[in-house]
């Protein structure tokens, strides 16, 4: 007899045999045994998890000479010849080839005839059912409507969302889900039994793995393995006839990266490439390892969903040491150059791209938060120094703080990058401000932000921060709520955003920012001061009092 590959030989024969899918198997042996049949059925999921094989059980069941009966015999004739093909009255059917209205109709005409086969029901399995034209989807309704008692449709299918709702209505629905890992690697070790071929363990779960929780891809994997390999199949073996990415060089480029060492991280990238690996498949594999160290750090219960790792000291190690917010960013960048790699002759280049790019953010955001926290020492040293000293001429820094007249305490200054905007010009902005500017420029701000992401995309991330509050013929006020977000907008990005305003309304506007509790200060003084109210906000503490005189709105921010 010529050779048959796994996934036919051990083609589950009853539906203890279908693996991962108790929920739907318990509930079909169920209406065997109490002969609860329904007219149509319709079976959803992914490819290779057992829809064609339990319908196909499922005819042998009903026809079986023991019904009813929760599991087919295989031993007599009805079972036997349902298995072979050779009984006619169980018909399957691919949609895919076989879907004009034609092949309907004669489906139509020919149920209303009684099985000629000796059995009870005649049984027509229609795959990829999905692949039906309108007019045969049409034609089907009504059979399936009100069928003959002696007819049973079966109907399979990965794209349930493509069949009309006419048609599911009128089935009764199972949705097979995705094999788990460890169900597909226990099958796999009960078919390797009755073999004397041998088969790593680490082998075994890279296949589970790269299966993505169909059976049929396990077990044709596994066949394509053994074939490959000359004595035992190792983890190596699965990994060439794969192009999948071993959890080492994984590691290594993990490490690489948060490390900011794009060296080390290309060389890893080289020897990827000179395997032979895939450069698509390995984009792939790392983002699915990002996401597995992200499930891990946020859920560490939830070892078993994880696709792609083996959870041991190295990836526990480096899971501790790498940030949240990184590993989001990172997942971000990949996912981005994986869509443009698709369209690309150099794949390669886009991987280097990626390492280069997510070096270098990690370099930027170290250096932002670095240069936050000197600013805000700063701020702390000179605050201790001007209360050690109330009452002396204090020693001003101009860059940091810009001392207030003492005539008007309402007007403190707002730190903004490496310049300052006192409330005072805010305010004054705020006299020329009109509510007709505002609503015409929040009313096409969405198409400034698309112009600036067309042009930078770390400006259009900094700028979604903020939004415009106050506008005049000349000015904008954009309010942002996190201060990295103001600064980073202020000092690298600010010629930028005003030259998309100019093309976008065709007029020059500046732009001045703050942060939104400035905002909510600031307008309040002002609406105040409108109304002829005094500014009475820190009276009270002469300490205080005498403290804000001296150093201004960070003593403001810092106290309150």
């Amino acid at each position: 007899m010529s050779y048959q590959a796994l996934y036919r030989v051990w083609r589950p024969k009853q539906l203890n045999d279908v693996v991962g899918q108790e929920h739907i198997t318990k509930t079909i042996k169920n209406a065997l045994i109490q002969e609860k049949l329904s007219h149509a059925y319709l079976f959803t999921g992914p490819r290779g998890t057992g829809k064609t094989s339990a319908a196909k059980i499922m005819a042998k069941a009903v026809n079986c000479h023991q019904a009813p009966i929760a599991e087919p015999c295989n031993e007599c004739m009805a079972c036997l010849g349902i298995s072979d093909g050779s009984i006619v009255d169980v018909i399957e059917i691919d949609a895919a080839s076989n879907n004009g209205v034609d092949e309907i109709r004669d489906i139509r005409d020919k149920v209303k005839f009684a099985p000629s086969s000796g059995i009870r029901y005649k049984v027509y399995i229609i795959d990829e059912v999905h692949m039906l034209s309108t007019g045969a989807f049409n034609a089907l309704l009504k059979t399936l409507e009100e069928p003959p008692k002696h007819v049973i449709f079966i109907l399979a299918t990965t794209e349930p969302h493509k069949i009309p709702l006419t048609i599911i209505s009128r089935c009764q629905r199972f949705d097979f889900k995705r094999i788990t890992g460890q169900a597909m690697i226990n099958r796999m070790e009960f078919i390797l039994s009755h073999y004397e071929t041998k088969v790593a363990n680490e082998a075994l779960a890279m296949i589970s793995r790269v299966s993505e929780g169909g059976m049929r891809d396990a077990l044709s994997l596994l066949d394509q393995a053994i074939s490959y390999s000359d004595d035992e199949v190792g983890l190596e073996d699965i990994l060439t006839i794969t192009g999948a990415v071993s959890q080492g060089l994984l590691m290594e480029v993990a490490e690489a990266l948060l490390e900011s060492d794009v060296v080390k991280a290309l060389k890893a990238v080289d020897q990827l490439i000179l395997a032979g690996k895939d450069p698509t498949r390995f984009i792939e594999d790392f983002i699915f390892f990002y996401r597995d160290m992200l499930l891990y750090k946020t859920a560490p219960g939830l070892n078993d969903a994880l696709e792609r790792v083996a959870v041991d000291d190295d990836f526990t190690n480096i899971s501790n040491n790498t940030p949240t917010k990184w590993i989001y960013q990172t997942i971000e960048i990949l996912n981005e150059i994986l869509q443009d790699m698709k369209w690309s002759s150099h794949p390669k280049i886009f991987i280097e791209v990626a390492i280069v790019k997510i070096c270098n953010h990690k370099a930027e955001v170290a250096n932002e938060s670095n240069e936050a926290y000197e600013s805000l020492l700063k701020k702390v040293q000179l605050l201790e120094q001007k209360l050690a000293n109330i009452g002396s001429i204090p020693i001003q820094d101009q860059s940091t703080v810009v001392e207030t007249p003492k005539k008007n305490q309402g007007q403190f200054n707002f730190k903004s990058g490496k310049s300052g905007i006192s409330s005072g010009q805010i305010k004054e902005m705020l006299r020329q401000a009109s509510k007709p500017d505002l609503q015409r420029l929040t009313s096409n701000w969405g198409q400034v932000m698309d112009t600036v992401k067309k042009q930078s995309v770390p400006a259009h991330a900094w700028l979604s921060d903020s939004k415009p509050v106050a506008a005049s013929k000349s000015t904008i006020l954009l309010a942002f709520q996190n201060e990295m977000h103001r600064d980073m907008v202020d000092t690298k990005f600010r010629l930028l955003v005003e030259q998309v305003i100019l093309e976008v309304f065709r007029e020059q506007y500046n732009i001045l920012t703050l942060l939104n509790n400035q905002w909510e200060n600031v307008k309040d003084d002002f609406v105040r001061e409108q109304r002829g109210e005094s500014n009475a906000a820190h009276e009270g503490d002469p300490i205080v009092e005498e403290a804000l005189k001296l150093v201004g709105s960070d003593l403001i921010e810092i106290i309150e």
